[in-house]
This record gives structure tokens, sequence and C-alpha cells, in this order.
């Protein structure tokens, strides 16, 4: 059989694959044969498959054969394959689906990227094109799904996380606890790979969904059940653990000064995200919403990843003292707008609640004047964050 020469690229930075199998009979021989175009460090786990699989098996006696006598699943074959690969001293691992969707002549792809890395602690995960016409589009939205999930619990924003062809740093992970045993785990893993510092990334590889060949073991019920809760668990261990560890950990490394400008004011923001964080607090703080603005504002800024501290500190432009005037012009505008005059004070504003029988008139014109008064505060604060950040590049550069 010709050998690629990826073998001793994967020799030299010793890496093996692991092919998690069951019940693929149908596609598991090919997988092999492809894979060992690039390699003979192949650990194959078998989950207790019940179709001919064992027999196929048998062929390939030169290769590491693990056989699970009871299908726990796709997890748990991977857990058991990384321990394995780990006795043997390899240092990473590729791991690729048995039902035929991944191409293994991608091999090198994950090669070239580790390679071209000068931090080795990175976890990779193929990135398919889940616009082709030939991906279900529950695997789609599944894959959108997660990424968001994803997003949430560690900042970091990827385009597939779903994909079961990747790296792995077995060195880097040896010390993470897993809980999981089923689909679940490839969600755990880079979630926990991330929350340990080590870098997660993307690298673009190609997919075939043949729907003669493909057999899924995915049960939507339970195993998006199993998804969800892992999730939820996940998340509040985000907001509960991970987030105020992480921020001790740079309070103790930088000193408060330093912490609070950078990661308190974000100092290091660009003009155009403070100003755009000006526009959402201006906003948001000067819309009827009341006493929602706090929980909208921050949940926007995070979404939109502007500065939480300076939408926050804008959005307080209706503090109590200044609800009257803000009420008052926001009629007027109103008025002015709809072109009609009902000439209250401020005062009947405050006082008079049967005004508010006229509320169409109040939350247009608060809406226009929110709008409005966003944009002149935002204009303005980028031109004097421009000029800041401009003497601050002067005086770095002296």
């Amino acid at each position: 059989m010709e050998t690629s020469p990826t073998k001793n690229r994967l020799d030299s930075l010793r890496c093996c694959v692991i092919i998690p199998t069951y019940n693929n009979h149908k596609t598991i021989q090919s997988v092999i044969d492809k894979v060992l175009v690039h390699t003979k460090n192949i650990i194959i786990v078998n989950d207790g498959s019940t179709d001919t699989t064992p027999q196929i098996l048998k062929k390939y006696t030169n290769l590491i054969l693990i056989h699970l006598s009871k299908n726990k699943g796709k997890g748990n074959a991977l857990r058991i394959g990384f321990k394995f690969a780990e006795k043997l001293k390899y240092k990473f691992a590729i791991t690729i689906d048995s039902d035929g969707q991944h191409f293994p002549q991608d091999i090198p792809v994950f090669i070239d990227a580790l390679e071209n890395e000068i931090d080795k602690n990175i976890l990779l995960i193929g990135a398919r094109n889940m616009n082709q016409e030939s991906i279900p589009k529950k695997s789609s939205f599944g894959n959108k799904f997660s990424n968001f999930w994803f997003w949430i619990e560690t900042g970091i924003n990827l385009q597939d996380t779903q994909s079961g062809f990747r790296l792995y740093p077995l060195l880097a992970m040896k010390d993470i606890s897993f809980k999981t045993t089923k689909f679940e785990f490839e969600i755990e893993v880079i979630v926990k790979a991330a929350w340990k510092g080590i870098q997660v990334k993307n690298v673009p590889i190609c997919v075939l969904y043949d729907q003669d060949n493909h057999v899924s073991h995915f049960r939507p019920l339970e195993d998006f059940t199993r998804i969800s809760i892992l999730n939820t668990w996940l998340v509040i261990l985000t907001f509960v653990y991970i987030k105020p560890r992480n921020y001790y950990r740079k309070f103790v490394k930088k000193g408060t000064k330093r912490f609070f400008i950078d990661d308190i004011l974000c100092n290091n923001d660009s003009p155009r995200k403070k100003a755009l964080s000006i526009v959402l607090g201006v906003f948001i703080g000067l819309t009827p919403l009341w006493g929602f603005h706090t929980l909208i504002v921050l949940f926007m800024a995070i979404l939109l990843k502007l500065n939480k501290v300076i939408a926050f500190t804008f959005s307080n432009v209706s503090l109590p003292p200044f609800i009257p005037f803000i009420v008052y012009i926001s009629y007027k505008i109103g008025q002015f707008f709809l072109g009609t005059d009902y000439n209250y004070s401020m005062e009947e504003l405050s006082e008079n609640f049967e005004i508010y029988k006229h509320l169409k008139t109040y939350i247009i014109g608060s809406f226009l004047f929110a709008t409005s008064m966003s944009i002149i505060l935002g204009s303005l604060g980028y031109l004097v964050f421009s000029v800041f950040n401009r003497n601050k590049t002067i005086i770095n550069d002296g």
C-alpha cells in the first residue's frame, strides 16, 4: 500500500489516529484502508458492535484493536482510546468517525495546522461546510445550537463544534476529569479543554453525507436531552466558578490598578467599540423599558461583545432624578412627530397619571429621543476616545 509523506510527520509529532466504531460494517474497512495511507499508528475501538464489524477487523492484525463487550457510547470509546494512546507515549491523537463522512486525506490539514502553531497545547476541530445541500437541516441546526452554547461557556466563537474529526493534545488533557460517556462527551471535552487554557480552533475539512451507507446512532430525544442537561450544568459552572476564577487569576497577576484599567474599564478596547457601547447604553437607558434597563443592556453588551462597563454606565441616563425630564422630552418629540399638542407641563407629567393614556405618543417619542441621543453621544464619544487613543499611541512610541 502506498504511504503518504504525512507518515513521518505523524511519527515525529508522536501522533496516532483513533477510530471509534459501532455497527458501521459498511464503511469501517474503507475508512481504515484510507487512514493506513497516512499512518499505521491506528487504534480502533470496537464499541460492542453486533454486526460483522468484528469479523472485518480480524484482517488488521498489525493494528491495535480494542474490543468492548458492550456498547457504552462514543464518549466512553474515545476515553478508552485516549488512555491507551497515552500508555503508548503518544502526545496527540486524531479521531475520525467510522461512518465514512470524513475524508482521511484531510489528515494532513490537522498536521499542517499543528506544525504552524508555536504553542502545541491546541485542540483542532474539523470545520465542515454546513451549507452544503447534502447536509440535513437538523444537523445544521444542531451545530449552530452547539456553537452558541460553546460560545456562552467559553467566549470562543467556532464555526463547527460537533465534528468528530479532531486532533487532541493528549498530554495537555491528561489531568482533566470527564464525566460523560456518550455523544455529549465531545462537547464536554472541548469546553473543559478551553477552561484549562488549551486553544480550541477550527480547521477546514470536507464531509460526505451518504444516506445509503450512513448509519446514525444518535437518538434525538435521549441524546438531545443529555446534551441539554450537560450544557445547563456547564453554563452554571461558567458563571458561578469559571468566570470568577478567571477574573481572580487576572487580578492576582496584574494587580489592582492594571486589572481595573484592562478588565473592568476595558481600556484596550478600540474607540469604535467604546463608542458603540455608549450608543447601546444611551439607547436602552432612554427607552420606556423601565425596570429592565440593566438586564437588557448587560445581555446586549455580552451578545454584541461590547464594553459592558461603558454600556451600563450610560444606561443610567434614566436615573430617578432624570426621569421627569426624559418623559417630558419624549412626549414633546412624540407630539411633534404625530402632529398633536396636549400642552402638558413637566409637573403634570409627574403628578397626573391620566396623561399616560397617551402612551403611543410617549413610546414613539422615547424611541426617537433614544435614537437621536445615542447617535449624538456615541459620535462625541468616538471623537474623544480617538483623540485619547492617538495621544496614548504617541506617548508609547515616544
